[in-house]
């Protein structure tokens, strides 16, 4: 599988902030990544809508507001998306009508989705049966500040599928928040979860994967039980409406081939950059596996992944 952290490729709201072409060449460079594998997953950051009522009250420097026109929807399409996570904290800027106009745009595309609504996003890839679940932060359901429900949940699709994967949008966020917080995480005074104990009590359900996004910048791994925890997949696609200074710009997609059973077998971390208006590119610095690799060895020195020079995983 292939996986990817925030996509938003562009906003109209308030003003149009969107790229040429109606944004065919953002995604182009990953897609040959992408396309190869068998699932390729990513978090669609706002929603495909033409909807006009926003569902919440912009305010300056705390909350911003993405609309993105559903034609987008080929974009991710074209690129080799299998599914999106819609359990974020702008898949509902502009309401229920605006959640709805995604979910019938990626529909019609044929792109799975799941959503704090309770959809499962499940695959057979050559008689395995995977199961993709998204979760997020704030109010229940499938909020990991209130982890009992997605837990039960959790437990309750590894017995019906052979590998569960589950996509989830939760930390603190920016160029602070590289390192991995044990216990609850904030930001803006808002309880966002506490990552590495709900990650590991999810592998510990029957949990194979774990794949979280929302810092806005790479953060960690982890091996824990043999299965793999990405703890920030960063920001992908982004070219308008949130920051790519820095290690914001690191833009990773991590590839990871799993056993049967669900356990890492191997994987790599392919580094693309994101500039202000462009998609992702290439870096052939590696600045995304470089950070990658530090902040794994920082925050889980026990932790067996083994990171080649040029983005190949494997386990010692």
């Amino acid at each position: 599988m292939a996986a990817v952290g925030d996509i938003m490729m562009g906003t109209d709201y308030p003003t149009p902030r969107l790229p040429p072409r109606g944004g065919r060449d953002l995604l182009a460079a990953a897609a040959p990544f992408l396309k190869r594998a068998d699932l390729a997953l990513g978090n669609l950051e706002g929603p495909l809508t033409k909807a006009q009522l926003p569902g919440k009250e912009p305010i300056p420097g705390r909350r911003y507001l993405f609309r993105t026109p559903p034609s987008y929807v080929r974009n991710l399409k074209e690129a080799g998306f299998s599914m999106v996570s819609l359990a974020n904290n702008h898949a509902r800027d502009f309401g229920p009508e605006g959640l709805a106009e995604t979910r019938r745009a990626l529909e019609e595309a044929g792109i799975l989705f799941s959503s704090k609504k309770g959809e499962v996003a499940r695959f057979d890839v050559r008689g395995v049966k995977v199961a993709v679940i998204s979760l997020s932060y704030g109010s229940a359901p499938r909020s990991i500040v209130f982890p009992a429900q997605p837990l039960r949940e959790i437990a309750t699709e590894a017995r019906l599928n052979d590998i569960v994967i589950i996509s989830v949008h939760a930390g603190a966020e920016g160029r602070g928040a590289l390192h991995v917080s044990p216990g609850m995480e904030r930001f803006l005074d808002e309880p966002r979860g506490d990552l590495v104990g709900f990650a590991h009590d999810a592998i510990d359900r029957g949990a194979d994967l774990v794949l979280a996004h929302g810092p806005h910048v790479p953060r960690g791994l982890e091996l824990y039980r043999g299965r793999l925890i990405a703890y920030s997949l960063g920001n992908f696609a982004t070219c308008s409406g949130v920051s790519v200074a820095g290690e914001s710009g690191y833009a990773p997609l991590i590839t990871a081939e799993l056993a049967a059973d669900g356990s890492f077998v191997a994987g790599s971390i392919e580094s693309f950059r994101q500039s202000p208006g462009t998609g992702p590119r290439p870096d052939p610095k590696r600045r995304a596996l470089r950070l990658m690799r530090r902040l794994s060895a920082e925050d889980f020195p026990d932790s067996p992944i083994v990171f080649g020079e040029r983005g190949a995983l494997g386990v010692r």
